[in-house]
């Protein structure tokens, strides 16, 4: 018997009709033998609805009161799920996130689980119950109610697969897979039968949206392996698992991009100990990612320093950045919103030379230029203007033979 940690997303679970598909499915796997934890999202729609009557109360909700509201959207898939289940002739049991013992810090909105007590959920499965488990929720140290942030359901899936020591960990959603690219961006995008943690997490941070990136890192700590699925048909996926050697054989596995990000420029800054310091101390006080960052080189004792993030935040970026421009005695700061992060990714690249140089070829023969570049073991992304994303994508998918399945001829 083996024990299979199930999780479906909004659209999976949209309507009545669709919750009842989903029971089907999952009593379908626990009559092969399995036993069945399901996590589930709020029905599609749901969250903004909720966020919406927030917003007509108040122009800034209390974040406690916010978090409180917010999870009632999984109490109510959860619940209709398990009247679903029982409906059908087995037995169920709904459980939210403080009745599973999902203990998180206090960081209302964006909580990170530190730890999960199973001992419920183990109970509720040897009285041979199929355990419905509400998503993207959790309980601080003070007994109050947290989320997890957007996409939070995904972490509680593999959080709870790993408390479990799960045999499997199966996200289904309304995509088939993860992707060597966006379908809707490159037709020839193909379906990979198989991706590394690291590819993942890449891609995910890199503006993938199949999985949530927190759910990658647990399950890449802990080794569960992941399989992404369609809710809607009965193909296999992706399996999202540790690296192999046969995956670094492959020089690139995927192209990414993201359009969510801005520039900032500083000019003429004094080139002094310190001065990145002070500059980026209050846009980190504030909360705000950075993610590329570049320096020229010193010129006259004064240089440049450009870095990015992401788009909602450019705004509060540049005034933050403009009065601390003032105090140091910089020259300006420029702004640009209208770029993209265009990214290879790949095991392979440990092992294979000359990537970068191909990466940065193919977008000089498309006459794209390229503002800014950083790089990891397994990636390389470049930042370019926004116009020229899905040319980019493209071309980079076909340059590298995405097109094709591995061992494919062209």
């Amino acid at each position: 018997m083996s024990l299979i940690v199930q999780k479906y997303g909004g659209t999976s679970v949209g309507s009545i009709e669709k919750i009842r598909n989903v029971a089907d499915r999952v009593l379908a796997s626990h009559r092969s033998g399995h036993q069945m934890v399901v996590v589930l999202s709020a029905m599609s729609g749901q969250t903004d609805r909720l966020i919406a009557l927030a917003r007509e109360m108040t122009d800034d909700p209390d974040p406690r009161e916010l978090d409180v509201l917010m999870s009632t959207g999984e109490q109510v898939s959860v619940a209709l799920f398990a009247m679903a289940v029982k409906s059908m002739g087995h037995d169920a049991c709904s459980l939210l996130g403080f009745q599973a013992a999902i203990h998180t810090d206090h960081l209302y909105g964006r909580a990170r689980i530190h730890d999960i007590n199973v001992d419920r959920i183990r109970r509720e499965l040897e009285r041979n119950r199929v355990v419905a488990v509400a998503g993207f929720q959790g309980l601080d140290e003070y007994g109050d109610i947290t989320t997890l942030g957007r996409g939070g359901s995904d972490t509680t899936a593999v959080a709870l697969a790993a408390a479990l020591h799960a045999d499997m960990c199966e996200i289904f959603t309304d995509v088939d897979g993860v992707y060597t690219t966006d379908p809707n961006v490159c037709p020839k995008a193909r379906k990979m039968d198989v991706i590394s943690y690291d590819e993942m997490l890449e891609m995910a941070s890199l503006g993938a949206k199949v999985l949530e990136i927190r759910s990658v890192e647990f399950a890449k700590k802990f080794n569960v392996p992941i399989h992404v699925r369609s809710t809607f048909t009965q193909e296999r996926g992706t399996m999202v698992v540790a690296e192999t050697k046969d995956m670094e054989k492959v020089m690139v596995s995927g192209v990414a991009y993201n359009k969510n990000e801005a520039r900032v420029t500083i000019k003429r800054v004094p080139d002094q100990p310190g001065i990145a310091s002070r500059i980026f101390e209050p846009v980190f006080t504030s909360g705000i990612i950075v993610d590329m960052i570049v320096q020229n080189t010193s010129e006259d004792g004064l240089t440049d320093l450009t870095f990015t993030v992401a788009k909602p935040d450019f705004y509060k970026t540049m005034k933050l950045v403009s009065e601390t421009a003032k105090k140091i005695g910089a020259e300006k700061v420029l702004g640009d919103e209208d770029i993209a992060k265009v990214s290879i990714i790949g095991v392979g690249m440990r092992n294979h030379a000359g990537v970068a140089k191909k990466m940065f070829e193919i977008l000089a023969r498309e006459n794209i230029n390229i503002m800014m570049i950083s790089t990891s073991e397994i990636k390389v992304s470049c930042v370019i203007e926004e116009k020229y994303t899905e040319l980019a994508v493209r071309v980079l998918h076909e340059a590298f033979g995405l097109d094709q399945a591995p061992g494919e001829e062209g």
